[in-house]
């Protein structure tokens, strides 16, 4: 049943005031003689007992507001966020999985909040986030000072099929750096699944590199179809990549870290295990196998929260 308006209030106070029954006052606003009555007894002037229409709205309204409020961000909820968190989940993909299996949760703003109160009170809640709480500048436009790949290839000449992101094989292939330049991880990214291959090299060489990527990339050769790297010299024997495997190797303009979005992004969540300043030289191959073992089994939303190991099985049946 509907409350009472204040329109109501000021019929009931005229009717009051003339002298009329509660039954006839109830027909007169249309509602039950017994919501009448606690209208009259929540609201009235408990000094004089008479009614006033602008004293009831105005204790409606103050009793409206001291209601305790539904606490919909429980305990359960949060120490069920919070142990998704510990597992690396954004809350957009805590959000994302909860709405799929039907359960109920708040909204991935509300989790961020909750994230941002733990940081102010001491906590590492975002310390679990891909940025860890920071905010990182675009690089600017400046020239490129790496130097010349020979035979290198644009991405201009890359086919149109590869943006589709519709089969297996179409791969995106970066390095991240250790604590002072010691150490280095490949990382090659399927851009249609997701799925994501680390291999550790002691230096980042293009000797090494290449290398490392054959040895990654055996298991993925009957359906390989080309790679996207940046113009790192590390690439420098990207024609070796490519005569072994069977695969056309491009190159992204430099500075155009958009023309490689799955890989950057990629880079951004193996960040949040080994972050910046961390010694590759004391990772192990098992560490490394283990990070992405967990990354191609989480959920992702650009797949409505399915795993880039289940997109892989789809493409490659």
């Amino acid at each position: 049943m509907s409350h009472i308006t204040d329109e109501q209030r000021c019929i009931i106070e005229r009717m009051k005031e003339a002298g009329h029954q509660q039954q006839a006052i109830a027909q007169a606003i249309g509602k039950s003689q017994s919501a009448l009555s606690r209208e009259l007894r929540r609201n009235c002037d408990q000094r004089s007992g008479s009614y006033m229409a602008d004293l009831a709205a105005r204790k409606s309204a103050q009793r409206k507001k001291d209601k305790p409020k539904a606490v919909r961000f429980t305990a359960d909820m949060r120490a069920h966020v919070e142990q998704l968190l510990q597992r690396k989940h954004s809350p957009e993909q805590i959000v994302g999985i909860a709405q799929r299996e039907g359960r109920d949760m708040v909204s991935h703003e509300r989790i961020y909040q909750h994230v941002w109160q733990d940081k102010k009170r001491g906590g590492s809640l975002h310390e679990q986030l891909r940025t860890r709480g920071k905010r990182y500048r675009k690089r600017g436009a400046a020239k490129d000072s790496r130097g010349i790949i020979i035979g290198r290839v644009d991405i201009d000449q890359r086919p149109a099929v590869v943006e589709k992101r519709e089969r297996f094989g179409d791969l995106e292939m970066d390095t991240i750096i250790g604590k002072g330049h010691q150490g280095a991880i490949l990382t090659i990214n399927d851009r249609a699944s997701g799925m994501l291959l680390m291999h550790k090299v002691k230096r980042k060489e293009a000797a090494l590199v290449a290398q490392a990527a054959l040895r990654a990339l055996r298991q993925w050769k009957p359906w390989l179809h080309t790679v996207t790297s940046d113009n790192g010299k590390e690439f420098a024997h990207h024609q070796r990549i490519a005569e072994e495997l069977d695969l056309d190797f491009f190159f992204a303009k430099p500075y155009r870290s958009w023309e490689r979005g799955s890989n950057e992004n990629l880079n951004g969540l193996i960040r949040q295990y080994f972050p910046k300043k961390t010694d590759f030289r004391t990772i192990t191959h098992q560490q490394i196998r283990a990070v992405q073992n967990e990354l191609n089994s989480r959920p992702r939303k650009r797949f409505d929260y399915d795993s880039p190991n289940t997109i892989f099985e789809q493409l490659t049946q």
